[in-house]
C-alpha cells in the first residue's frame, strides 16, 4: 500500500512529497495536468518561505535563480523602506516565478525518491478504518493510508469530503497574464506611473524576455465556470483602464481571478487532510498565496510521517488543523482588508493615507511587513518562556549556522549547557551541544519545521515536550 497520496503537483503538493520523503514515507503524486504548467501566479518567496529552504539546504538553489528583494509594507498598496530590527537572519525575499519554484521543488522531491505521475485526475475519494481509495478519471483507483488534497481551490478532495468552504464571493475581478508588446520601455512606464495614481490594481512588470506580466481590474466579475479571458478581451480592457493597448500580442497565457475569501471549516477528515489552496482562498494581495501553502506543507509533513511510522503522539496529527487554520483564516482576513485598501472610493484613498502615516512608524512597519512575510506567526503551545511556539530564526553558533543542523528534517536539541539528553528518541531528535551569542536561553528543543517546542535547562522539564512531540522513548 502507497503509504501517502497528493492530489495536485503545484508547489504545496511538492514541497509535501519532499518532507514526507525525508522521513522515508512512500510518497505518490497524482497531478491532473499532463506536463508542469508554465502559468506564473506566484511570484516568488517570502522571508519564511526563505528560511524553510535555507533549513532544508534548498536555498543556494534558489538563490542561483532568484533575485533578493526587500520591499517593506507593501501592504495595500503601501510601499515603504525595509523596516529595521525583522527577528530574521534572512531579511529579504527571493523574486522566482512559480514554474522556477515548482521545478526546484519537483527536483529535490524526485531526488528524495517521491513518484510523480502526470495526467493523473483525482476524481473520488473514500475512507475507511484501514486507508484511502483514490479514484481517478479513467477508472483507477489507489490505495493509500493517507491522502492530502494539494488540489487547488476548486479541490475534488475537498467536496469529495463534504468539508464547508464558507467565506465571501468575489466582489472584484482581476485580469493577469504574460505576453509581449510593442510599446517602447518609456511609454509603458509612464502610462504605468499615471494609472497607479488612482488605480493600484493596475500594473505591468517585466518578467524577461520581452514579456511582460500585465494585471488590472476586470470590468466585471465573471460567472464562476468563466474561461480565461481572450486576447481581444483583454485588449479592451487596457484600452478602457489605461487608454492604451500598448500593442500586446504573443500571450503566453491569460487568466482571471476574483477576490473571494473562503476558509475549509476542517483541515483533516479521518485520514485525508487539505493543504494550501484546498484549504483557504484568498486575493493574491501581499503574494501570500504560494508562501502560504508551502508553509502548510512544512508543518504537516512531519507529523504525517510520524503517523505512518506508528511513533506518533496523541493528537499530534490534530495539531496540523489546530496551528494552521488560525494562520490560514488571518492571512484571509488581511487580504480581505488591502483589497479594501485597493479601492479607488473615498474611504479607500483615506484609509490609505491614514495606514501610509502609521506606517512611518518602523514598529508598525515592522508589524505589517512581519505580518505578510509570515515571521509573526506564533503557535498557541500554553504558557512558558517568550520563544514558546515560535519558529527560530538561523542564529549563529560556535561550531556553525542553526539552520545547517536541520537539513534532515528531525527535531533538534541545542544544548548549551552540555547536561541535557535525548537518550530513547535519538531515533527522532538530534542533539547538539553549542551556544549561540543570540540566545538568552540555554537550551531550546526545536520541532522539525523549526518552532520552539521547549526553552530552559532542566532535564526533567524537557521530558514533557519531548513526549508531548515526538512520542514515548524507545526501550
Amino acid at each position: 500500500m502507497i503509504d501517502v497520496l497528493i492530489a495536485g503537483g503545484g508547489p504545496t503538493g511538492l514541497m509535501l512529497a519532499a518532507e514526507l520523503r525525508l522521513h522515508d514515507v512512500r510518497v505518490v503524486v497524482l497531478e491532473k495536468l499532463p506536463e508542469p504548467t508554465e502559468e506564473s501566479r506566484g511570484r516568488g518567496l517570502h522571508v519564511r518561505s526563505v528560511e524553510m529552504m535555507d533549513q532544508r539546504g534548498l536555498l543556494d538553489r534558489f538563490l542561483a535563480v532568484g533575485e533578493k528583494f526587500q520591499v517593506g509594507g507593501f501592504f495595500g498598496g503601501i510601499h515603504k523602506p525595509w523596516p529595521q530590527g525583522m527577528d530574521t537572519a534572512h531579511p529579504y525575499g527571493l523574486s522566482t516565478l512559480q514554474p522556477v519554484t515548482e521545478r526546484l521543488l519537483r527536483e529535490r522531491a524526485l531526488e528524495l525518491g517521491a513518484e510523480l505521475r502526470l495526467g493523473c485526475e483525482v476524481v473520488g475519494v473514500s475512507q475507511d478504518a484501514d486507508g484511502v481509495t483514490a479514484e481517478l478519471a479513467g477508472g483507477t483507483r489507489l490505495r493509500s493510508r493517507y491522502l492530502v488534497g494539494c488540489d487547488g481551490g476548486r479541490s475534488t478532495v475537498r467536496r469529495q469530503l463534504g468539508v464547508a468552504f464558507p467565506g465571501e464571493p468575489a466582489k472584484v475581478e482581476t485580469l493577469l497574464g504574460d505576453m509581449e508588446m510593442t510599446a517602447d520601455p518609456d511609454t509603458v512606464a509612464a502610462v504605468v506611473a499615471e494609472v497607479r495614481k488612482t488605480q493600484l490594481r493596475f500594473g505591468v512588470i517585466p518578467n524577461g524576455d520581452g514579456v511582460f506580466r500585465v494585471g488590472m481590474p476586470a470590468a466585471k466579475v465573471s460567472v464562476d465556470d468563466a474561461g480565461p479571458p481572450t486576447l481581444e478581451e483583454f485588449k479592451a480592457q487596457l484600452r478602457a483602464v489605461a487608454g492604451t493597448d500598448f500593442g500586446v500580442h504573443s500571450p503566453r497565457w491569460l487568466s482571471r481571478f476574483g477576490d473571494a475569501t473562503r476558509q475549509a471549516e476542517r483541515y483533516r477528515v479521518g485520514r485525508v487532510l487539505l493543504a494550501g489552496d484546498a484549504a483557504h482562498i484568498h486575493p493574491p494581495t501581499g503574494g501570500q498565496g504560494l508562501n502560504l501553502g508551502i508553509q502548510d506543507a512544512f508543518n504537516l509533513g512531519w507529523k504525517l510521517a510520524a503517523e505512518v511510522h506508528g511513533w506518533a503522539p496523541r493528537g499530534l496529527l490534530d495539531s496540523y488543523h489546530a496551528e494552521r487554520h488560525p494562520v490560514g483564516a488571518a492571512v484571509v482576513a488581511n487580504t480581505r482588508a488591502q483589497m479594501t485598501l485597493l479601492g479607488t472610493d473615498a474611504g479607500a484613498v483615506a484609509l490609505r493615507e491614514l495606514l501610509s502615516k502609521l506606517m512611518d512608524f518602523n514598529e508598525v512597519n515592522r508589524y505589517m511587513t512581519e505580518t505578510a512575510f509570515a515571521v509573526g506567526v506564533r503557535y498557541d503551545l500554553g504558557e512558558g518562556h517568550e520563544l514558546l511556539g515560535r519558529r527560530l530564526r538561523d542564529v549563529q553558533l560556535k561550531g556553525g549556522r542553526l539552520y545547517e543542523l536541520m537539513h534532515r528534517g528531525r527535531g533538534l536539541l541545542l544544548d548549551g549547557t552540555g547536561t541535557l539528553s535525548v537518550a530513547g528518541w535519538e531515533d527522532r531528535v538530534d542533539h547538539v551541544v553549542d551556544v549561540s551569542e543570540e540566545l538568552d536561553v540555554s537550551a531550546v528543543l526545536l520541532r522539525p519545521d523549526g518552532h520552539v517546542a521547549w526553552a530552559g535547562e532542566d532535564q526533567q522539564a524537557l521530558l514533557g515536550p519531548l513526549r508531548t512531540w515526538f512520542g514515548d522513548p524507545t526501550d
